[in-house]
């Protein structure tokens, strides 16, 4: 079997004609690294929302915790004079062969039409997008130690697919100083070194990852970003790491389950962390035929995943985005729960279509899971005292939303809801009882007055509501729930 050095000067030799025979695909692969630049260029890509994608997608072995680490320095370890070089560090399985051949490639992705297995990249464009940030990137992993160029070689007048070995700048002894672990260094490493007017804006997106990025990820459980500098005056990104935690799987159905998540938080190398805890609700809805889209034309289900916060969520003094397409948006919807589906999203990340039929089906099918998820918290709660109840009432969306189409979500929400039995009444006796919200009606704080006292003298009220209304709980008679 070829070693990786012998495999990468196979693929210089036979597909780049480097040192070999000429390949007459060769114009072809001038015309597709001239679209490929184009789309680069043109389009908003978040090199660093890219990144998680590709780790999110990768493999791991058998019992790690999946992670991802990105360290950026001031050392100039690839000798290009660049400013500033960010590295990131990811313990999956590593590149086989056929991923080399594929970073090598346009459009040759690993991972097309394989959306049904959890592969959350959207684009196409995944690796290639560090060249809005660098012009020399490095892939050092399972024995390949690799770089690319921006720029056309020389060899072949072909830039961003022609792999070059690299012996030196860096070596695996630089790259093990930076990572400062005395545990040996993670499988997979992408070494950058950053364009000098791209320095700010990598550390303000690095400054800024959204703590909640993990919320929605089904591998990654570890992400940091941290600094490495010898001037501390150079130390001018905001450090740091998430971990998530996952318990309590409860399948519901064949079509839903709910679990808890834990997320913790810290910043600059703080000893304590923040910490919020998640009710989750995951189900799945058929795709209707009408809401097919040529994007996700293989995905027959809509998973569709509410997120409940027990605490006040973690924000690090960002937004509080309110839809994720397996990462955060920048949609704010006013709602205090999250939504996440797999969307079809704008080129910029930032939101999803709305006026997409894909997008349009799955926000159809949300006020069903709320409404499912709503009754599972209300009852999940059977043995806790009634005082509690008022914290799961709390996720109701009475605030509107900005955009229409969420408000029609609300409506859509309410209308189910008020056909239920969810709002717990006076039974007069141990027991917990629901009723439809229009069933149920306030008392005079007089006549509490009255309960507490026959209450106290042992006076019996089983037939406390036998009138065909029901008396509002007296832990949410009170005038903070006017609202709900």
């Amino acid at each position: 079997m070829a070693t990786p050095r012998d495999h990468v000067e196979q693929i210089r030799k036979i597909k780049f004609s480097i040192g070999g025979d000429p390949n007459p695909l060769t114009e072809d692969l001038h015309q597709a690294v001239r679209n490929l630049s184009a789309e680069l260029y043109t389009k908003d890509v978040h090199f660093l929302m890219e990144l998680i994608q590709n780790a999110e997608d990768n493999e791991y072995p058998e019992g790690v915790d999946p992670s991802l680490e990105f360290v950026i320095t001031s050392r100039d370890i690839t000798a290009t004079g660049a400013p500033a070089t960010l590295l990131m560090f990811n313990n999956e399985k590593g590149f086989s062969p056929k991923n080399i051949e594929s970073i090598c490639s346009v459009g040759r992705s690993t991972k097309k039409g394989n959306r049904n297995r959890g592969y959350i990249g959207e684009k196409g464009i995944g690796f290639k997008s560090v060249f809005l940030i660098t012009a020399q990137p490095y892939v050092f992993s399972n024995g390949y130690q690799i770089r690319f160029n921006e720029g056309p070689c020389p060899h072949s007048n072909l830039g961003y697919i022609v792999p070059e070995w690299v012996d030196e700048n860096p070596t695996l002894s630089d790259i093990k100083e930076i990572y400062g672990s005395t545990s040996s260094l993670p499988t997979t490493i992408i070494i950058l070194p950053l364009k000098p007017d791209k320095v700010k804006p990598v550390k303000k997106q690095l400054s800024s990852v959204h703590p909640e990025v993990l919320l929605f990820l089904s591998k990654i459980k570890r992400f940091s970003v941290r600094k490495d500098n010898e001037d501390p005056k150079l130390n001018t990104v905001n450090a740091i790491a998430i971990t998530s935690e996952t318990d309590f799987v409860t399948r519901k159905n064949i079509d839903a389950e709910s679990y808890t998540l834990r997320l913790a938080a810290a910043e600059n190398g703080d000893k304590s962390e923040k910490e919020c805890t998640y009710y989750m609700w995951r189900q799945k809805f058929p795709v209707k035929k009408e809401n097919k889209v040529e994007r996700r034309m293989e995905v027959d289900q809509w998973v569709i995943t509410l997120a409940f916060p027990y605490q006040e969520r973690l924000h690090r003094g960002a937004i509080l985005p309110g839809v994720y397409a397996f990462l955060p948006t920048e949609m704010i919807t006013n709602f205090p729960f999250i939504i996440q589906a797999d969307f079809v999203l704008s080129s910029s990340r930032e939101t999803i279509l709305l006026d997409n039929k894909w997008n349009q089906g799955i926000l159809d099918c949300v006020p069903s899971a709320f409404v499912s998820a709503f009754i599972s918290l209300v009852k999940l709660t059977e043995d806790a005292p009634m005082f509690n109840l008022p914290l799961m009432f709390g996720f109701l969306p009475v605030n509107s939303s900005s955009y229409a189409e969420l408000n029609a979500v609300r409506e859509s929400i309410r209308a189910k809801l008020v056909k239920e039995d969810i709002v717990p009444s006076e039974s007069g006796l141990d027991q917990r009882l629901f009723h439809k919200p229009h069933e149920v009606g306030r008392i005079q704080p007089v006549f509490w007055d009255i309960l507490k006292k026959a209450r106290e003298e042992g006076v019996s009220l089983h037939n406390l509501s036998s009138h065909g209304r029901y008396i509002l709980h007296s832990s949410f008679d009170d005038t903070k729930y006017d609202q709900i």
